[in-house]
């Protein structure tokens, strides 16, 4: 009997998530994606008034009916004197890793704002743009998108938070992919603070500094974060008293 109420209480999380999303969050879930916002947050210095190199890492709701259960995240980078940012993405339409310039790598992803989970500047964002270029050269899944469970979005930027660990990033609970580890079961989190066991982003377990405890149920996260006094929910992120991330 325990078993089943355990169970069920789990089934009712992974539901409620989604339906609080739907009807509190003003998701523009009827937005078509060339009607989208697509203005600047305001947190990416202008390029031309910025001579200092810059890294950011952004997260995002997704955009349309996405948004209810996940968060879109890429990497923007501006090497010293450049005068523009260069964006680290996957998207679906591009297929894979695409790589492209722009003056505004904070704009609102499809209507929904931004958030900055990391971000380095001068000296230390010039050696960790190497690293990072380096790194996105040996991502291995360049041509690859699959919405759930990955390799997505989410899924590439974990992958080189790995590996440039002085972006000292932790993804948003409901960056969905970012457990997905394709052939292996065992990783550092993408925080470099922990580790994790995955099989294929659909059940795997964290245990982390940064991401506390999560639970990997189909690519949904159930957790808690003792150190910020927080818990993780399906859908709806992170919940607590510090170190909240609109982004989910």
């Amino acid at each position: 009997m325990r078993w089943v109420l355990v169970v069920l209480s789990v089934i009712v999380l992974l539901a409620v998530g989604p339906l609080v999303m739907a009807v509190d969050r003003g998701l523009q879930l009827d937005a078509r994606w060339y009607d989208a916002g697509r203005e600047s947050a305001g947190l990416a210095p202008d390029p031309a008034a910025h001579e200092a190199a810059l890294v950011q890492v952004y997260a995002a709701r997704a955009f349309g009916w996405r948004g209810i259960l996940g968060a879109h995240t890429w990497i923007a980078v501006k090497a010293r004197g450049a005068g523009s940012y260069r964006l680290l993405q996957v998207t679906r339409w591009s297929g894979g890793v695409s790589f492209s310039d722009t003056s505004l790598p904070d704009r609102a992803w499809f209507g929904n704002e931004p958030v900055v989970l990391a971000q380095l500047r001068g000296e230390e964002a010039g050696v960790a743009i190497a690293a990072i270029e380096e790194a996105a050269g040996h991502y291995p899944w360049p041509n690859e998108y699959r919405i759930w469970p990955g390799p997505n979005s989410n899924t590439f930027v974990a992958w080189m938070l790995r590996r440039v660990p002085t972006l000292d990033a932790e993804l948003p609970p409901t960056a969905i992919g970012k457990d997905y580890l394709g052939s292996g079961w065992y990783a550092k989190t993408p925080s470099n603070t922990g580790y994790q066991v995955s099989l294929g982003g659909l059940l795997g377990v964290t245990v982390a500094r940064d991401e506390g405890l999560e639970l990997n149920l189909l690519g949904a996260v159930l957790g808690i974060d003792p150190e910020e006094l927080a818990i993780k929910l399906p859908a709806v992120g992170r919940v607590g008293f510090g170190g909240t991330q609109p982004a989910g």
